[in-house]
């Protein structure tokens, strides 16, 4: 087991996000566009010539649409919310894993998009099956550990292979459970050897991405955004009631490319709609509406992904 804790680009970065968030904003999305647009043009169109589409590399399932965390970057923060509460039925979810366990799935599955995964007190049942019945696949947590205990984290880690904790404070300090957590881990490292722990250390109210718009703290971009998107052949995100969206900036869950209720996982993902939407993207996101001014970028899990497969 590794535990690493870390702040993206140290206190310069994090007094940079603080008392300049828009030039940070910029200068982050800048960099890592520059970094990731060469893989990511070159991986979708591998992706569209392929006779067969190429399964997801990433399984994003909201099993509940609610987060109880204040970040003002996120429309689905607890002081904005605005969807129906919705919690995935189990029948449901059972389908959606069975169906991915006919892929003899390899890639990464985690029960996050918009959400806070541990408000589902079915989590440790949740996670136990997805392993039952995918053994090789990479099962990842995403928590904002506000309701995380030693307790929790010592049920849920034979299941797991990553485990991130994303600390959002204004004071750059572990909240008080977090770092009991850290320190249970850093006495018992031979505990849970078969998991990978990241906590990192993020500033609540930085502003990130414009999401599509739907980011609180800003705004669209004003003209449309050329760069590549690699989400659509990365990435199905499940919201709770079993619709497919096209990607997990769709806060408000309008995107609509299939009803898993109704169709199966592998229709949905070679569907009509996916593969239209995929055509509309090929060559930058302004050529899809709900698209043409997000600036919203990978942060790495999807390009190392890409590199992996070709190894």
């Amino acid at each position: 087991m590794s535990v690493t804790v870390s702040t993206y680009a140290g206190k310069i970065g994090w007094y940079a996000r603080k008392y300049l968030p828009g030039m940070a904003s910029d200068f982050y999305l800048k960099l890592q566009y520059l970094k990731r647009r060469k893989v990511s043009k070159k991986y979708i169109e591998y992706f569209c010539k392929c006779k067969e589409t190429p399964q997801p590399l990433n399984f994003l399932i909201e099993t509940v649409n609610r987060c109880n965390s204040t970040c003002e970057f996120c429309s689905a923060n607890r002081n904005v919310e605005s969807r129906p509460f919705c919690r995935m039925e189990w029948e449901l979810f059972e389908k959606i894993i069975n169906q991915i366990a006919e892929w003899d799935y390899a890639g990464y599955i985690s029960l996050f998009a918009n959400n806070e995964p541990f408000m589902d007190t079915r989590i440790i049942e949740l996670h136990k099956y997805i392993r039952k019945k995918l053994p090789r696949a990479k099962i990842k947590v995403f928590t904002n550990g506000l309701l995380l205990t030693v307790e929790k984290f010592v049920e849920i880690a034979p299941f797991v292979d990553l485990f991130i904790i994303n600390n959002y404070c204004e004071d750059m300090k572990l909240h008080r459970n977090v770092k009991e957590l850290c320190d249970y881990l850093k006495m018992h490292p031979k505990i849970h050897e078969n998991i990978d722990v990241q906590i990192k250390v993020r500033y609540i109210k930085e502003v990130l991405t414009n999401r599509a718009g739907t980011a609180p703290n800003k705004k669209a971009a004003d003209k449309p955004i050329k760069e590549p998107c690699l989400f659509p052949y990365t990435d199905m995100v499940i919201f709770p009631d079993g619709v497919v969206g096209i990607c997990c900036c769709d806060v408000t869950e309008i995107t609509n490319l299939g009803d898993l209720n109704q169709e199966t996982v592998q229709q949905v993902w070679a569907g009509k709609k996916a593969q239209k939407f995929r055509q509309q993207l090929r060559d930058g996101r302004n050529g899809h509406k709900f698209c043409a001014h997000c600036d919203f970028v990978d942060t790495g899990l999807r390009v190392n992904l890409i590199k992996g497969k070709r190894k």
